[in-house]
């Protein structure tokens, strides 16, 4: 029988909310103690991540969608807070069961610790052991303090006083506070670990040709989205709650599946290549009508058809798989790969700077023209060629289209509704893009009035465009509308439809208050 314990069901002092309070706490220290060893020990895991992680791969069709359209790039916080408030609240009912059935609430912190164990070892980089190991403390953490806190009211042996209320709250709090401190302290300590992935000295490719921006391809317009987006405000959208630390030194990149040889690289043969470096604009296929999970950047690395290339393609070989040090994985054709129209490349640099970790270092898929999911491979460790009917990659059994081209689009950034906007000229302007095709005319439709804008100077077809249209507007409100065309000549169509399975659709509208 634990300390403080004289058996289940003997009559109890604690009134009131004690109970539940005794099961908050106790929560907080098991979740504390799982940050600080996932901090400490190199492979044991979060169980906070592992569940969310768990959650998002076990997510029913229509879920991401709904999840981004709610949180946008948050999305990862919202569902920590999420996994957070539940094991909360279940640890706050089992502290009221401990009253009566100590070993029953006992079972449950069991029970939930076996939970993030299993969730757990769906994540590669863990270590099933030192899963385990860290499931097993963090559970006795929390039932030896809901012991303490349960077992300091309950009628003590005539040598112990009883705590009075206001001392086991105290108690209470000083714990709750101490538990929150090394959560917290862990997790920072665990993210500032992966964030510095990418710190250590990197030598990157010097590329025979410097890819430079046009003269003309920013219009200059207050507020509208910069042509090349800065990194530390380009968007993220992955499955990953902790950013993956990659190990440069022991990093490897295999080719493997229906090639002729299977070829392996380090991070030195693999820039050893000939380096290339291109503007492109990647998208989210989780991106709504007039969204900002796009952007455009200038990615440095090597060619991917060069590495392929060291493998040997073989002609059965449909699809080409690219996989994350983290398990995800997108599969993309291989004719749109391998067609020498577009520029697929390996990257491993972003707007001259190593690849944040964020953004996938060492290495990562830039392919032009599709959308992330099926190409946009980050913290890369293998290419599998293998056929479109073996395998599905990570989202298509989700929902979403196997094959996955991203949509032609633009966007309104201003004037902003809701902003107070006098009558006169005003800058009506944003971005449009349909990589890899390119963007060849933008209309501003004012009420249903179309107008030409003016285009900024191309960098490519892989990228986007900033547009302008200078607008006489008198006092009014008005429906103010943008479309593009592009260059295939396809006109935006005008059918909203929402991301899944394969973009939205739809005009970008705004509705504007000319004082």
């Amino acid at each position: 029988m634990m300390a403080g314990m004289r058996s289940e069901g003997t009559a109890t002092r604690l009134p009131g909310r004690i109970p539940a309070v005794a099961g908050l706490v106790a929560g907080l220290a098991g979740l504390a103690v799982s940050e600080a060893l996932a901090a400490v020990l190199l492979g044991a895991p979060s169980l906070i991540l592992a569940v969310g992680r768990a959650v998002i791969d076990l997510q029913p069709p229509g879920a991401k969608e709904l999840v981004v359209a709610l949180f946008g790039t948050n999305d990862k916080l919202a569902l920590e807070i999420a996994v957070i408030l539940v094991a909360l609240g279940a640890s706050v009912g089992l502290g009221v069961l401990a009253l009566r059935r100590f070993g029953l609430a006992a079972a449950g912190f069991a029970a939930f610790g076996l939970l993030g164990f299993l969730a757990a070892l769906r994540d590669p980089s863990n270590i099933p052991t030192l899963a385990g190991l860290s499931a097993a403390i963090s559970v006795a953490a929390a039932v030896q303090v809901l012991s303490w806190l349960i077992g300091t009211g309950r009628r003590a042996p005539p040598a112990m006083p009883d705590w009075s209320r206001r001392s086991f709250l105290v108690r209470s709090g000083v714990l709750a506070a101490a538990s929150v401190a090394v959560g917290v302290g862990g997790r920072t300590y665990l993210e500032s670990q992966r964030v510095g992935a990418a710190d250590a000295p990197v030598d990157l490719p010097v590329p025979g040709v410097k890819a430079m921006l046009p003269d003309g391809a920013e219009l200059g317009v207050e507020g509208q989205t910069p042509i090349v987006v800065p990194n530390d405000t380009f968007y993220r959208i992955d499955t990953a709650l902790l950013i993956p630390r990659v190990n440069l030194e022991t990093w490897r990149l295999r080719i493997t599946g229906r090639v002729e040889r299977e070829v392996e690289l380090d991070f030195t043969e693999l820039t050893a290549l000939p380096a290339v470096e291109q503007y492109v604009t990647i998208a989210c296929v989780s991106n709504q009508v007039g969204g900002n999970l796009v952007g455009n950047a200038k990615w440095s690395g090597v060619r991917l058809r060069d590495v392929l290339a060291l493998a040997g393609v073989r002609p059965d070989a449909s699809q080409l798989v690219g996989r994350s040090v983290d398990g995800w994985t997108a599969g993309m054709p291989t004719a749109w790969v391998l067609d020498p129209a577009r520029e697929p490349m390996i990257a491993v640099a972003m707007n001259d700077e190593p690849l944040p970790a964020a953004h996938g270092f060492p290495a990562r898929l830039i392919v032009p023209g599709l959308y992330g999911y099926v190409s946009a491979t980050k913290w890369l460790k293998a290419l599998e060629l293998t056929t479109l009917e073996a395998f599905d990659a990570y989202w298509v059994p989700l929902g979403w289209a196997k094959e996955a081209p991203i949509l032609t689009q633009s966007r309104i950034d201003v004037p902003r509704p809701g902003t107070s906007i006098p009558a006169g000229r005003i800058a009506v302007a944003g971005v449009a893009w349909a990589p890899d095709r390119g963007i060849s005319r933008v209309e501003v439709g004012i009420d249903g009035d179309w107008r030409e804008a003016v285009l900024s100077t191309p960098i490519s077809e892989a990228t986007w465009v900033q547009w302008r249209y200078d607008w006489d507007a008198g006092p009014g409100t008005y429906e103010v509308s943008v479309r593009a065309t592009d260059g295939d000549g396809e006109v935006q169509t005008d059918r909203m439809t929402e991301p899944a399975p394969d973009g939205a659709r739809g005009h970008h509208t705004v509705t504007l208050r000319i004082a």
